[in-house]
């Protein structure tokens, strides 16, 4: 484990993440200008990492409004060059650290096997509570998160280097990581494993987390309530965050749990009305766009396979069906 700086800037790690970070933006100007030139810019990143050097950009900040209105800061491409090669050498602390139940930011994990895993638990058990945190990212104590680093990492290099980029973006009273970076989803995820120990601690019959969307289940009422509210303390106390109360939700598992877009009952999975609507507005988006010659049409149909497969995932027959029919029309 002492050599993790190292694994993290080898030239063929640093190689593999430009090529990783690449993906989804290979149009972009940034990570063409860096694949053009790739052994180049790889040597000169690894100089600069390993001499020193090395110092983040500017953070490039925009607002998207769906699924809610946020506000994500995107890194310079070279940074997140060195974001993927730092989250990938230290996936087996991440593992290692990581409670069965916990969904996020996991090779074979996923939001989808969060919802079968949340659907197993509604067959097993009559009352759920639901609790996520308020502006998770926005509100993350550094001072916490660097205890829990240097708790998971024995490599004070790569303490380091981490270090460059937990101040990048940061609140002056040394809160906040930047949403939309890998580094920021992994590092949260990391934090937030110490609620899920929480969770174990207390005896929590069945515990599902997705980020910070989390889910206990058990045979009473009165019983994942308290559960719930023993969390919240310790998220307050330990993380120096708070509970979202808007978003708690407790009832009966055989109401339905609202879960990650998704509405989950034992024998069922459903959109939730937010994802419905905006799932049917992206398909109208599309159609808008090819009559309007914005889109040419195998890329809309590309673009609208991809949303029926996701779907799919739920039991939506009848939506899918009510669609063919009114494009038919």
């Amino acid at each position: 484990m002492g050599a993790l700086f190292d694994t993290a800037t080898d030239f063929w790690s640093l190689r593999a993440a430009a090529r990783a970070a690449a993906k989804g933006c290979a149009g972009s100007v940034p990570a063409a200008r860096f694949l053009a030139d790739l052994e180049t810019e790889v040597l000169c990143l690894q100089r600069e990492l390993r001499g020193g050097t090395y110092r983040p950009g500017a953070l490039h900040t925009f607002c998207i409004r769906e699924p809610k209105a946020r506000v994500i800061s995107a890194a310079p491409f070279r940074d997140r060059v060195v974001h993927h090669a730092v989250c990938t050498a230290l996936d087996a602390v991440f593992e290692e650290a990581a409670d069965p139940d916990s969904f996020a930011c996991r090779r074979g994990k996923g939001t989808l096997k969060a919802i079968r895993r949340i659907q197993e638990h509604t067959r097993q058990w009559p009352w759920f509570a639901k609790l996520d945190v308020l502006h998770c990212f926005e509100t993350i104590d550094l001072d916490v998160l660097g205890e829990v680093l240097r708790e998971r990492i024995p490599d004070s290099r790569l303490l380091a280097l981490i270090g460059l980029f937990l101040v990048v973006g940061a609140e002056p009273r040394g809160r906040g990581l930047p949403i939309g970076s890998l580094m920021s989803q992994h590092f949260s995820n990391l934090l937030l494993g110490t609620v899920d120990r929480e969770a174990r601690r207390l005896g929590a019959s069945a515990w599902v987390r997705y980020m910070d969307d989390m889910f206990l289940f058990g045979a009473t009422r009165v019983g994942v309530k308290t559960q719930a509210d023993a969390l919240a303390v310790f998220i307050s106390a330990e993380l120096h965050q708070e509970e979202k109360v808007s978003a708690r939700r407790l009832g009966r598992t055989s109401d339905g749990v609202p879960a990650l877009g998704f509405r989950v009952w034992p024998q069922r999975v459903r959109f939730d009305s937010a994802r419905r609507r905006r799932f049917l507005r992206r398909l109208r988006t599309l159609d808008r766009s090819v009559r309007d010659g914005h889109l040419v049409e195998a890329e809309a149909a590309r673009r609208a396979v991809s949303m029926v497969a996701w779907a799919e995932q739920g039991d939506t027959l009848g939506l899918r069906r009510a669609l063919v029919a009114s494009s038919a029309r």
